[in-house]
């Protein structure tokens, strides 16, 4: 959770700090994110199926090496991943102005998108290494890196955003420079961990070329695209809607994203707790200790209902405080202070569908929710955002009055899935005990 929150936190500083340098540097930081955003989602979904597969591994008393082979190809399946990644979003660099948006803004989005880019990766490298180590059920060092390399970036964007220490105010392009920096320095620090620790390091020391199998690899894609699709979708609804309500106005897109900014706040929360879910799964599930893996289950969902219930009950009180400390702009303040009230309600759902989705790739079945989430976001939650905020002009809040549906609908089927699964699972160990073929 505390990773998670360290991530999270990256990019509300980024806002704020951006926020008070101009408007147009937020809607500009804005407009970037909402499109870089939706590919690194998809890729860090991707290599999300390292961890249930390590995970089993460790769960079942497998080798080393063979655990050491699960890391070999996972360099080579991050590799593809980057590539793919660098190769849908470097094109959209000169392309940035044909998205709808105020001139302006696209032209201060070019140089900052740009930098983001290629953070993206050394992210991922420090992803797989993340997913890892969480795999074999250690999070402690992902979140010591993330927090520390985050204070590095919020220190770096005093320096470039505002001209501090002889550097040039560069505004949203300074805060861009100052994630680049620290997102190379996360894979560095990764890395050299890992090498300096003997327990971690005997797993490198172990890699051979003979273990790279090219089914392997396709066993990591098998697992790892239905995942990174099922995080597309849901990301690409949220990035749709940054660059619909940036056809409205400036103002807008700068109050939808203070809202967002807040509800990712709890939602990164739920991110730290699915993880920590599908880590316990995973293991519980290589041990063949359904019951266990159905306690973890549970005490996952209270334990996201909790935070869940207070980051709402924080977001509804102070919704009419919370958009100052982003910005000074009046018009801006008093629809955010709107979008985030609506982003209190949809807490539950969104924290649900978020532990639904960790507590089946535990289990690795990932097919289903991918289409659950297509089905929910892009069949019904993007083209109702469109009606309610054109033709029923209500605006920026259509939009995330539709996020509510969006959301509820993968809270409830996944957890249904989950339960049938389960069901499944435990028939078959049943037949297998009783010795029925």
């Amino acid at each position: 959770m505390l990773t998670q929150l360290g991530a999270a936190l990256v990019g509300l500083f980024d806002s704020i700090m951006v926020g008070h340098y101009s408007t147009t540097d937020l809607a500009a930081v804005s407009f970037s994110n909402a499109i870089f955003f939706t590919v690194m989602v998809f890729a860090m979904g991707a290599l999300m199926g390292i961890t249930p597969l390590v995970g089993y591994s460790v769960g079942a008393g497998e080798s080393k090496e063979h655990i050491a082979g699960t890391l070999a190809n996972s360099l080579i399946f991050t590799a593809i991943v980057s590539v793919f990644a660098l190769l849908l979003l470097a094109p959209c660099i000169p392309y940035l102005h044909h998205f709808g948006q105020e001139p302006e803004v696209a032209d201060c989005a070019r140089p900052y998108f740009t930098l983001i880019v290629l953070s993206i990766v050394p992210f991922l490298f420090f992803c797989m290494c993340k997913q890892f180590l969480e795999g074999v059920g250690n999070t402690t060092v992902a979140m010591v890196i993330t927090v520390a390399c985050n204070l590095l970036n919020i220190f770096l964007n005093w320096i470039f955003i505002f001209g501090h220490c002889g550097a040039p105010a560069m505004g949203a392009e300074g805060a861009g420079l100052a994630t680049l920096i620290a997102r190379t320095l996360t894979a560095v620090c990764f890395i050299a961990v890992m090498l300096v620790r003997n327990e971690w390091r005997s797993y490198l020391v172990l890699i051979r070329r003979p273990m790279l199998k090219w089914w392997k690899v396709k066993r990591l894609i098998q697992l790892g695209l239905p995942i990174g699709m099922q995080s597309f979708v849901e990301a690409f609804l949220f990035t749709a809607s940054f660059i619909i309500i940036g056809w409205i106005s400036k103002e807008s897109l700068a109050a939808h994203h203070i809202a967002n900014q807040m509800a990712d706040m709890t939602f990164m929360l739920a991110i730290g707790i699915g993880s920590a879910t599908t880590i316990r799964v995973s293991h519980q599930l290589g041990k063949g200790d359904l019951q266990a893996v159905k306690m973890a289950s549970r005490a996952s969902v209270h334990l996201c209902l909790l935070m869940n219930t207070i980051g709402a009950t924080i977001m509804i009180t102070l919704r009419h405080y919370l958009p100052y400390i982003f910005t000074n702009d009046a018009e801006v303040i008093e629809l955010s202070s709107t979008l985030i009230l609506i982003a209190g309600l949809f807490q539950y759902a969104d924290g649900l569908q978020c532990i639904g989705a960790a507590m089946l790739r535990g289990i690795q079945d990932v097919r289903v929710p991918m289409r659950i989430a297509f089905l929910a976001y892009i069949g019904i939650a993007l083209p109702l955002g469109y009606v309610l905020t054109f033709p029923c002009g209500l605006g920026a809040k259509g939009m995330w009055l539709a996020f509510i549906l969006g959301l509820a609908i993968p809270a409830v089927l996944y957890h249904i899935r989950f339960n049938r699964q389960m069901k499944r699972l435990e028939d078959n160990q049943a037949k297998i005990l009783s010795g029925d073929k």
